[in-house]
């Protein structure tokens, strides 16, 4: 596994984690056993960055409950990221985020299910956010609680990420990017790389139509991509990124997909960090060796499709 420096945290990081949205049974379900396997699998092939939110699982917060559990004995030797700002969204209460008590609460539930007295990394989960003092004033209190190391904000959005960083506090950034997702590219990962700002690539493997496992006429039972299904509200995303998957079919034998998948958004100047997901040990282990080694410029110029 390579290990890079994290932005300006002062942290060495493996250039692949395990984000754990899929331990919480909204990818399908997984039994208590599984998910604390998947987490330790990934931890024995080197990974020591783990993702996960307030809002991830069936119900809310299995996974960070699943993810605090499997961290038991080795909390030390990782880091723990996680995300508030959508906690009851999905169950038709939202927790209101209009004091910096109600981030604090936030937060403090996030660590009684992590069981963990500090975030290494929290970061905002509302990616179109206008005004960022709210959120800026509470990860600052939770600092000066001792509760939190770093802080930042998951968004695909340049501007928003800039308001976030206007004190120049904002050391992580999430953002989708992808093979299918190169966006991030012409000015947004450019950014990071000029404000030092840590990199979190979530979706590198495109919701696993990157896996090559997928083709136009698959279709999706679980809660997160059941809208790429035929009549679906993002049927027209899934029918343009399966444009650039056949393309790169060209490319890429099918056993490589996943490692060169990974090793694109990881080969980035701004030493980004992958955390795709996985649900079984296999899955953890396999996305791990992806970081053994990086894609040389010609290699990374030969995907560019």
């Amino acid at each position: 596994m390579l290990y890079r420096d994290f932005g300006r945290t002062g942290w060495k990081i493996s250039a692949v984690g395990m984000g754990t949205w899929n331990i919480g049974n909204q990818w399908g379900a997984i039994d208590d056993a599984t998910s604390w396997a998947t987490v330790r699998s990934a931890f024995d092939s080197g990974m020591n960055l783990f993702d996960t939110a307030e809002s991830y699982g069936l119900p809310n917060g299995l996974s960070e409950e699943r993810l605090g559990t499997a961290l038991a004995g080795i909390r030390q030797d990782v880091y723990v990221v996680s995300k508030v700002g959508n906690w009851g969204k999905r169950t038709g209460q939202v927790v209101p985020k209009t004091t910096v008590d109600m981030i604090r609460l936030c937060a403090h539930a996030s660590l009684h299910r992590l069981r963990t007295d500090y975030h290494d990394v929290l970061l905002c989960h509302e990616g179109d956010l206008e005004d960022p003092d709210v959120y800026l004033a509470g990860f600052q209190a939770l600092q000066k609680e001792g509760r939190l190391r770093s802080y930042g904000i998951s968004t695909n959005s340049l501007d928003v990420l800039k308001r976030f960083n206007k004190e120049g506090g904002c050391k992580v950034v999430q953002v989708d990017y992808s093979l299918v997702a190169r966006a991030p590219e012409a000015e947004f990962l450019p950014y990071c790389e000029t404000q030092k700002i840590a990199v979190m690539v979530r979706g590198p493997l495109a919701k696993g139509l990157l896996s090559g496992g997928y083709t136009r006429q698959s279709t999706f039972d679980d809660d997160v991509r059941s809208s790429y299904n035929e009549g679906g509200s993002d049927r027209a995303t899934f029918e343009r990124r399966m444009d650039t998957v056949d393309k790169l079919r060209e490319l890429i034998e099918p056993a490589d997909m996943v490692r060169t998948s990974l090793q694109y958004v990881i080969s980035h100047p701004t030493l980004a960090v992958a955390i795709p997901g996985a649900k079984s040990v296999e899955q953890a282990a396999m996305n791990a060796a992806a970081g053994d080694d990086e894609l040389s410029e010609a290699e990374l110029e030969r995907l560019r499709v």
